[in-house]
């Protein structure tokens, strides 16, 4: 797999976790973070669904 294939983490170095164990940065759970690099690309990108829609949740 190419660079470009990779799935970019949303990680911006903003990295704590909240009292729902969900990081105010980047908006994944602590699991996520943790197993990220072993996600296969469609895992991530449905991470990636979910992180959307924490933030939107948070930004309402």
């Amino acid at each position: 797999m190419n660079r470009q294939d990779r799935v970019a983490s949303p990680c911006v170095s903003i990295c704590a976790l909240d009292e729902q164990d969900v990081c105010i940065g980047c908006h994944r759970t602590g699991d996520e973070i943790l197993r990220w690099t072993q996600m296969s690309n469609d895992e991530k990108r449905e991470v990636l669904v979910k992180v959307a829609q924490r933030e939107q949740a948070v930004s309402l």
